[in-house]
């Protein structure tokens, strides 16, 4: 409460400055630590929904950036004004207003090896960054400094050791509840735990951000690595857990957080799963349902879509307002009736074999010849069948990108090369026939994932 009635009284101040010719006057009276201090109280309104205050953490960002310019040796001889630039810096400052006044400023050794880090991490160096912070404990720090530096080095070791992340990210919050330092921690957090297969702790972490910070401007962060680790945990969060969660939510988000979850689910082919957040979705609260929401419906089709109800899922797609549907969903839709009707189109006839022609004076006994092109088995290849491509061809992340229907056809053939019925004959007796309508199957559900991948995965 103090320090909050202290900062509103420095903000009345800078309110006042920012309208006024002498502004550089009002600066120059008030401290670094003060201007940055102000920055801190209207970050953590932000974090906890104020969005009103946007404009003027943008103008504090760029009064303190001016003072900590033009502040001298003398002013950073106060442990709190070094402190202050340090902070600065760890919340969205200049690295070169940073760089600047370290080079002039006389403090301890300490505090120059965590201005060194910051620089590192601000020019996108994070490897000299680990180094030059490695050895400083966040805990044995003031809190104000100790909380930013403690995320700063648990966002440098995410990749590389998120157990040890992690930990940081809780010395972060417990160094400063209630901030955007605990905001971002949380986020952060959410992410890691999903990466690292922990349920539990991706649980609880949810869990504390929805409660604490929906409403912040980041929160739509938040959201993606939410839906992202539902789908990686599906099998270890169940959907009572995952309603608790999502209850604490305001209607709107959670409908939308559910819409997204059934549609990552349905491509992914987790149909329990995307059945559950389709109900969800459409279910609605206080009576209010969502049932005329054509996303629903189109994506508790695609998770039905190969089902043994396909004449009713065609009629559920026919029904649907493509015009109140994004571009990307109404490729999905699109992919989803191609998908239905090769599912009900009847199979193209396989070739028949043609007997073998038989030499004069030889018994008519069976006898098959070997076609041109035919494999070492004797047998003549399929009719219509696609030739194995290399599995590169289709590889994640390369040219199928570019190339969706290339990339599909290729995995559609490996994959009906490859899987065999229990009972398959050996390799000796040739290769079964590959069935026209699992083939097609198939085909179409990897172009929903090549379609996904190109559009995105989050509803419009």
């Amino acid at each position: 409460m103090r320090r909050a009635a202290v900062t509103s009284r420095l903000l009345g101040l800078l309110l006042l400055a920012g309208g006024h010719p002498s502004t550089g006057f009002a600066q120059e009276a008030l401290q670094p630590y003060q201007l940055v201090r102000s920055l801190q109280f209207i970050q953590d309104r932000i974090a906890t929904g104020d969005h009103a205050a946007l404009p003027m953490q943008a103008k504090l960002l760029e009064m303190a950036d001016a003072r900590l310019r033009t502040a001298d040796a003398e002013d950073y001889k106060d442990p709190k004004n070094f402190r202050a630039l340090l902070v600065y810096g760890m919340s969205g400052g200049n690295p070169v207003t940073v760089e600047a006044a370290t080079s002039r400023a006389t403090t301890d050794p300490q505090s120059l090896a965590i201005a060194q880090g910051v620089i590192d991490y601000l020019t996108g160096r994070p490897g000299e960054a680990i180094e030059a912070l490695k050895p400083i404990d966040p805990m044995a720090l003031p809190p104000d400094l100790g909380a930013f530096l403690a995320l700063v080095k648990g966002s440098l070791l995410a990749g590389d050791q998120p157990a040890a992340a992690l930990g940081l990210l809780d010395q972060a919050r417990l160094l400063s509840p209630g901030t955007l330092v605990e905001e971002a921690a949380l986020r952060r957090s959410v992410g890691i735990a999903a990466g690292q297969g922990d349920a539990a702790r991706f649980a609880l972490a949810s869990t504390q951000y929805v409660e604490r910070y929906l409403y912040s401007p980041y929160a739509s962060q938040f959201a993606d690595s939410f839906v992202t680790g539902v789908i990686a945990l599906h099998m270890s969060i169940s959907q009572d857990k995952l309603a608790d969660i999502t209850s604490m939510m305001d209607a709107e988000r959670e409908k939308v957080i559910y819409l997204r979850i059934a549609r990552r689910a349905a491509i992914d082919g987790l149909n329990e799963l995307s059945a559950f957040a389709s109900a969800r979705a459409e279910r609605g609260r206080d009576g209010n349902t969502n049932q005329d929401d054509p996303r629903a419906l189109l994506y508790a089709s695609l998770s039905t879509v190969t089902s043994g109800t396909i004449e009713d899922v065609r009629a559920k797609l026919g029904k649907i307002d493509r015009t109140r549907l994004s571009q990307g969903d109404r490729a999905l839709l699109d992919a989803a009736q191609a998908i239905a009707g090769e599912v009900v189109a009847p199979p193209a006839a396989l070739p028949q074999e043609k007997p073998a022609p038989v030499a004069a004076g030889q018994s008519p006994a069976p006898k098959i010849a070997t076609a041109p092109g035919a494999d070492h088995s004797g047998l003549p290849p399929v009719e219509g069948a696609i030739a194995e491509q290399p599995a590169a061809t289709a590889a994640p992340g390369g040219p199928a990108a570019n190339a969706p229907d290339t990339a599909a056809v290729a995995a559609t053939s490996a994959d009906a090369a490859t899987v065999m019925p229990a009972s398959a004959p050996s390799p000796a007796a040739g290769p079964e026939p590959i069935d026209p309508t699992d083939a097609a199957m198939t085909r179409t559900r990897r172009q929903l994932d090549l379609i996904d991948q190109m559009l995105g995965a989050a509803p419009k």
